[in-house]
């Protein structure tokens, strides 16, 4: 086994060479015996913690969750490796060339004049490499696993460039009435189904307006939350201020400190 802990810095190739040094006999049980379904979580989980080392904006925090996010894209590409399907090296190829493609204005003749035009041939040239049409088919390659406001918002996107989507924000707008009113319904007549249907409708519309818009649903919803929790937080202040049992305290008591509340921030 290749003995790493002398050197003092190491680079992508060292990171192939100790994870098919971990895969392989004699290295780590653990490591061993993963597969594609069993890390799927993880690889989930370290996209997240990326996404937060972003927010925070923490450079060292991002450097090790980067690295912690490409140790499961090798992983992942080490498993297909030992069963010799694919290695690294076909992954790297694969958005190297695409990459290329994709970009006709930075390697090839096309000229743009804007990053809008260069979302438009991004668009086109996905489409025609993947054999896509402008109707359902780009909807369908969707995957049904991102978050579920991410996935509605680039389901919308696809209908749009097929023609089919609100001239304004206002049809849009008068749509989340329509489904708040049909959400109403259900729920009067207690009918679980339509609730959860009329629901899903509801956010759907929703994510539209944010489109229109140009306010990311999910970025909004996090932000929504946040404010919650900040809000939460303060009103517990001052029910500890005003000597006020947040247990014991009636619904018109908590909203009073919640309106205290929503007026400091």
């Amino acid at each position: 086994m290749v003995d790493f802990s002398r050197k003092e810095n190491y680079n992508i190739n060292d990171l192939l060479d100790i994870m098919r040094c971990l895969r392989s006999p004699g290295g780590c049980p653990w490591d061993a015996e993963q597969t594609h379904e069993s890390i799927r979580k993880n690889l989930i989980e370290e996209t997240y913690e990326v996404i937060e080392a972003i927010d925070k904006n923490d450079k060292e925090l991002l450097v090790e969750e980067l690295g912690d996010l490409l140790m499961q894209i090798v992983f992942h590409a080490q498993m297909e490796e030992d069963e010799n399907v694919f290695t690294f090296d076909d992954v790297a190829d694969g958005i190297c060339k695409k990459l290329i493609e994709r970009h006709p204005h930075v390697f090839g003749e096309v000229k743009v004049s804007s990053s809008d035009e260069v979302l438009d041939n991004w668009d086109a040239i996905k489409r025609k490499t993947k054999g896509h049409k402008k109707g359902s088919e780009p909807m369908l390659s969707v995957p049904r696993q991102l978050p579920a406001l991410m996935r509605a918002t680039k389901i919308q996107q696809k209908a749009a460039v097929a023609g089919f989507d609100w001239p304004d924000v206002s049809g849009a707008y008068d749509k989340i009435l329509e489904e708040a009113t049909e959400l109403k319904t259900a729920i009067d007549a207690g009918d679980k189904d339509n609730i959860c249907e009329e629901l899903g409708d509801l956010l759907f519309s929703v994510v539209n307006v944010s489109r229109f818009v140009k306010c990311d649903a999910e970025e909004s919803l996090t932000a929504a939350s946040d404010k919650f929790v900040d809000r939460f937080v303060r009103v517990e202040q001052l029910a500890k201020e005003k000597g006020i049992d947040m247990d014991s305290a009636s619904l018109e008591e908590l909203d009073k400190l919640w309106n205290i509340a929503k007026e400091d921030k």
